[in-house]
C-alpha cells in the first residue's frame, strides 16, 4: 500500500486527491489548518487516515512536519496548500502578501527539497506533485504576488524533475498548472471567473492519473493546452494587458 502526504487538504483540489487515492487504496497524511475539517474528512475516507494540523506560513512548522514524517516512508507527496489575493501590489497588504509567500513558496521549497532527497534513498517509484497555477505562465497584474509564487514553483519543480532523470532515480516529479477550478479558494482570494471553471473532482483526478503516468507538466483541460501553447506568439506586453483585463472582470 502506497502512503501520501497531501497538504491543503480539507477543501478543493487537495481534498478531492484525497478521496480519489482513497479508492486507490493509499493510506493518507493529511495535513490543513482546519482541525474540525479534517476529523471530518478521517472519518468519511475509507482508509487510514492520519490528521496533521498545520499553519505552513510557519516555516518551524513545516520544518516540525517533515521532522514527523520523514520516517513513515512517504510515497506520494503533493504539495497544494497555497493562498490567494487580489488588488493592486502597493495597496496589498504587506504581512498578507508575505503569508502568501511562505505559504506558496518557502513551504513548498522546504518540503520538496526534504522529501525528493529522503526519497533518493529509497530504491522504490516515489512521486512529487507540486499544484501551481496556469498563473505561472505569466505575469499577473492584480495578483502580482500570487502569480509571482506559482512561477517559482513551476520553474522549481520542472528543475527538480530534470535533475532527478539525469540522476536516474525512482523519483517522478510533477507540476500542476490548472486553468480556473470551482473551489473554496476563489472566496478566500476574493474572486470569481469569467469563464467556467472546471471542477476540483476533475483536476484531482486528473492530475493523480497523469502523475501516475510521470508527466512533468499537468494541465487539464483542452482550453488551457491551447492558451498555454498559443501565448508563445504574444509579446509580454500584449499578455499584460490581457491578463489585467480578465483580472479586473473577476473582481466585477
Amino acid at each position: 500500500m502506497m502512503k501520501a502526504l497531501i497538504t491543503g487538504a480539507s477543501s478543493g483540489i487537495g481534498l478531492d486527491m484525497a478521496r480519489y487515492l482513497a479508492i486507490k487504496k493509499c493510506e493518507l497524511i493529511l495535513v490543513a489548518r482546519s482541525k474540525e475539517k479534517l476529523e471530518e474528512i478521517q472519518e468519511q475516507l475509507p482508509t487510514k487516515v492520519t490528521i496533521i494540523v498545520a499553519d505552513l506560513s510557519d516555516e518551524q512548522r513545516v520544518k516540525e512536519l517533515y521532522a514527523m514524517t520523514k520516517k513513515e516512508n512517504i510515497d506520494i507527496l503533493i504539495n497544494n496548500a497555497g493562498l490567494g489575493d487580489f488588488g493592486p501590489l502597493i495597496e496589498s497588504d504587506l504581512n498578507k502578501d508575505l503569508e502568501l509567500i511562505e505559504t506558496n513558496i518557502k513551504a513548498v521549497h522546504i518540503l520538496t527539497k526534504f522529501f525528493a532527497k529522503e526519497m533518493e534513498t529509497r530504491d522504490t517509484d516515489s512521486y512529487i506533485l507540486n499544484v501551481a497555477s496556469s498563473a505561472a505562465f505569466q505575469p499577473g497584474p492584480l495578483m502580482s504576488t500570487y502569480y509571482a509564487t506559482k512561477a517559482y514553483v513551476y520553474q522549481l519543480t520542472e528543475a527538480l524533475y530534470y535533475e532527478e532523470k539525469k540522476k536516474k532515480t525512482k523519483v517522478h516529479v510533477s507540476v500542476l498548472c490548472p486553468g480556473p477550478v470551482e473551489t473554496n479558494f476563489n472566496n478566500v482570494a476574493g474572486v470569481h471567473f469569467s469563464v467556467k471553471p472546471l471542477t476540483s473532482s476533475y483536476v484531482a483526478k486528473y492530475a493523480i492519473d497523469q502523475m501516475f503516468k510521470n508527466k512533468l507538466l499537468i494541465i487539464p483541460g483542452f482550453k488551457m493546452k491551447c492558451a498555454k501553447f498559443f501565448s508563445r506568439f504574444i509579446s509580454d506586453k500584449t499578455k499584460l494587458k490581457i491578463t489585467y483585463n480578465i483580472q479586473k472582470k473577476k473582481a466585477s
